[in-house]
């Protein structure tokens, strides 16, 4: 499939320069430069896979970039976001990732959308665009632009990352699956570890958007093999590469001859996270860093239990009794049911289930500590390293 425009479109003399190496392969040419620059194309986020994906679509010529994105540049980002740069920390990354677009091709008709993608907004922002390329790391939002790529006949060129692997496809063609084919449903809350909790090797996410930004730039040409039926499965340790081959599933309900998915939900309820509800439980079990640190002055008897990983405790810790989450049932006879215990972890996530579990088991003292070590660096010592 090729990406057509039909308002015609010329390049001057700096740019036949600039894109001499594409005028010169005959699968490009003059006529395929023009594509190029005729095209839109809207990048969901400007992090790790937005980051590779905007530079090389800019670099190729595209005419028309959209950003979407609401973040702030953080130091944890420089390891694998090199689109940014460490005088850009505190900035917003689409301030900082214009800057540099603009840089690489003063051509480039930028467009940016400082804002979270919603199911109230996306549908808009989408007309604008011939393809959407998905640069996101959760799966409500993954959810999301299928749906609206579905909905507003767009391909939706995606990629995701983990740790030392990652994924690469085209869906919601007109002949090819969608999102929804590959994953009818989104997996338990909590099961995947994002790339805060579980890391990522920072060169992987390269690896995965040059994939994009080569898919992209194949649409708009309508040249080679596009990965519209193929899901590419990346290990970046082995470095191998498989290729599963995915069929339309007739039964999907966004890309389906039967069709449930008629306008866009909420998909954080979808993919069951709940985000900031039941406060009151919540305010039973946790504990602030400042109330920890005020118990600890005053010397009361509280057993810190780390359920982060050895490696973690290595780069920095409060002292605390280590046992990894996934170890706590088979260890839990460690500790001691009489103590009033505060778990924690990095952000407050893992430290929450070990505090269920714990509850479950009969634990009837024990709290979660709130924001984890990263808030005891925030607010209480700022002298502890943060990852």
């Amino acid at each position: 499939m090729a990406i057509t425009s039909e308002i015609p479109v010329t390049l001057n003399k700096d740019e036949i320069l600039r894109y001499s190496r594409h005028l010169i392969l005959p699968e490009v040419g003059m006529e395929g430069q023009q594509k190029l620059k005729a095209a839109s194309v809207l990048c969901i986020g400007t992090g790790g896979l937005g980051s590779p994906l905007a530079l090389y679509l800019a670099a190729a010529g595209v005419g028309t970039l959209g950003l979407v994105d609401f973040d702030v540049v953080d130091f944890t980002n420089l390891q694998r976001q090199i689109i940014h740069s460490t005088p850009d920390v505190g900035r917003k990354k689409l301030d900082s990732a214009a800057e540099k677009l603009k840089a690489i091709n003063p051509y480039l008709n930028l467009k940016t959308f400082d804002t979270r993608l919603t199911s109230a907004n996306a549908l808009e922002i989408f007309q604008e665009f011939d393809i959407i390329a998905d640069g996101t790391d959760n799966f409500p939002t993954r959810y999301l632009v299928n749906d609206a790529c579905v909905l507003s006949g767009k391909p939706n060129v995606y990629g995701s990352i983990f740790r030392f692997e990652g994924q690469a496809s085209v869906f919601a063609t007109e002949d090819g699956p969608c999102y929804r084919c590959l994953y009818p449903e989104p997996p338990p809350p909590g099961l995947v570890p994002s790339c805060a909790e579980g890391g990522v090797l920072g060169i992987l996410p390269g690896l995965v958007g040059v994939m994009q930004a080569t898919e992209v730039i194949k649409l708009i040409l309508g040249v080679g093999d596009p990965l519209i039926g193929r899901l590419l499965l990346i290990d970046a340790l082995g470095m191998k590469f498989r290729e599963l081959k995915l069929r339309k599933n007739p039964e999907c309900p966004a890309c389906g001859k039967h069709r449930t998915v008629t306008k866009l939900i909420d998909y954080n309820e979808f993919c069951g996270i709940r985000g900031e509800e039941k406060p009151a439980e919540r305010a039973n079990s946790d504990m602030t860093v400042e109330e920890l640190k005020q118990r600890l002055d005053k010397g009361d008897d509280l057993f810190i239990l780390d359920v982060r990983e050895p490696h973690e405790y290595q780069i920095c810790n409060l002292g605390g009794y280590l046992i990894p989450l996934g170890e706590l049932p088979r260890r839990v006879q460690e500790l001691d049911s009489s103590r009033e215990i505060v778990a924690h972890c990095k952000m407050g996530g893992r430290s929450a289930k070990a505090v269920a579990f714990l509850q479950q088991a009969g634990f009837s003292n024990v709290h979660n500590l709130s924001g984890g070590i990263l808030a005891w660096a925030d607010r209480i010592d700022p002298n502890v390293p943060k990852y």
